[in-house]
Formats: structure tokens, sequence, C-alpha cells
């Protein structure tokens, strides 16, 4: 069937410190993060988002997010091309799903979908 990537949604960076890294990106950016949970926070950055993760599982470095209208099945068909599952699908709050990737050749990413972001279409 494929998988309907809907183009570049959202780029994660670890961080040592949530609190510090939310204020210090809110007082940055000019604006509150749009998400947030105890180790998370987000961004809204016209439609894409700018996140920060203190409970990272990106092998130290940023991991960058394809949006994707259902990650079950973008799973299902990235592992059965050679990648592996890392971490997920979760539902890490708010309606969104992740799940982190590793394909063949040691590219590390993700998929996402959310539900708060245009352009991805709405689960019902």
């Amino acid at each position: 069937m494929g998988i309907n990537f809907l183009g570049l949604s959202s780029l994660i960076y670890p961080t040592k410190d949530i609190e510090k890294s939310k204020k210090w990106w809110s007082e940055a950016l000019g604006v509150a993060p749009y998400f947030e949970s105890d180790g998370y926070v987000g961004f809204d950055l016209g439609g894409y988002e700018l996140g920060f993760n203190s409970d990272s599982a990106t092998l130290g470095g940023p991991l960058t997010y394809i949006a994707v209208d259902d990650v079950d099945d973008a799973v299902k068909e990235l592992t059965a091309k050679g990648a592996a599952l890392l971490l997920g699908p979760t539902h890490v709050g708010g309606g969104i799903i992740i799940a982190d990737i590793e394909s063949p050749n040691g590219d590390v990413f993700g998929v996402i979908y959310n539900p708060h972001f245009k352009g991805q279409p709405q689960v019902s």
C-alpha cells in the first residue's frame, strides 16, 4: 500500500534539564510550549515542532520525526523493508504517537502522528 509520508514534522533534542530548557527556549522564542509532560516540552514553530526530551532514547543526539497518518502501518512497512524498531509505537500524550526507527544503514529517525499540527489528518 505504501506509507503516506506527510513531511518533516519534529526535531527533538535530548536535554539534561527540562525546566531550564523550557525557560530558556520560551524566552528565546517568545512563545510558551504547546505541549508539556514530565520529561518533555514541545514548541509549535509555524507548524513544525521543536522539542526537548529529558527521557531521550535518541542515542545521544537530536532526532528528526517524519509525519505519517498511521504510525503502526509505517512501522510494519519499514521493518518489512529491513529497518529495526528502536522504540514504540508509543502514545506520548495528547493523541501523539511516535516510533523510533533505524534503517539498515544505521540512520536513526522517527515517525510521528501529531493531531495538533496542520497537514496531518485527524484520526477518529
